[in-house]
């Protein structure tokens, strides 16, 4: 596959990979896993991107309960992470490989808290607007399980899902602050770990009447 600055590697990252991610400011992370519901679907990948658009992708093995280098990285208080849809994604990484992430940038929120003039929150149209540029996603509801044989089209479209969440991030920050809108989406980023707890507890509806 012809991609810039793009690697995938086995089970964790290696010890320069690392070294190089952790100078980092913020770097963008997307999981791929087997479904939707963390407690029973295995997780199969993990992505990253940083500022200077290096993407890796991380193949999981089956039953593979650590990846101890990902786990410092992701842990690190000093590297802001991006995700869209963050809870689903800090929920798997718990669940499977038992990563904390901190601290969180979630694109979905804050487009919710921006963008309230659209509906429309997926990362498709996210990125079509403020990046101009339209992810393919044919390749999303496809079988993660045989990581050793990923397809072309489906290592593309992991990359992709990380590649353009940096800048989108720096749009959205200031659509916050024009809106005043940036401490409530912080203060929502610190929460996700209570809600991801109830998540994986299976408690539903918590705060309703």
């Amino acid at each position: 596959m012809e991609l810039p600055d793009f690697q995938v590697c086995d089970r964790d990252l290696p010890d320069n990979v690392l070294s190089e991610y952790a100078t980092a400011q913020s770097i963008a992370v997307d999981t791929e896993t087997m479904g939707l519901l963390p407690i029973r679907d295995r997780l199969c990948l993990v992505q990253l991107c940083n500022e200077q658009g290096k993407v890796t992708v991380i193949r999981i093995a089956k039953n593979q309960t650590e990846a101890p280098n990902l786990k410092q990285l992701l842990e690190a208080t000093n590297v802001v992470k991006i995700f869209h849809f963050a809870r689903f994604d800090i929920a798997t990484l718990r669940q499977n490989l038992d990563i904390q992430v901190t601290p969180i940038f979630c694109t979905k929120i804050a487009s919710k808290l921006a963008r309230t003039y659209t509906n429309r929150h997926g990362l498709k149209d996210l990125i079509q607007e403020l990046e101009k540029v339209e992810l393919d996603k044919s390749a999303q509801s496809s079988d993660w399980g045989n990581a050793a044989n990923l397809s072309d089209k489906q290592l593309k479209y992991a990359a992709n899902d990380v590649r353009y969440l940096i800048p989108a991030r720096q749009k959205l920050i200031a659509m916050l602050k024009r809106e005043e809108r940036l401490e409530l989406a912080e203060q929502c980023f610190k929460c996700l770990p209570t809600v991801v707890s109830l998540d994986l507890l299976q408690f539903k509806d918590l705060f309703e009447h």
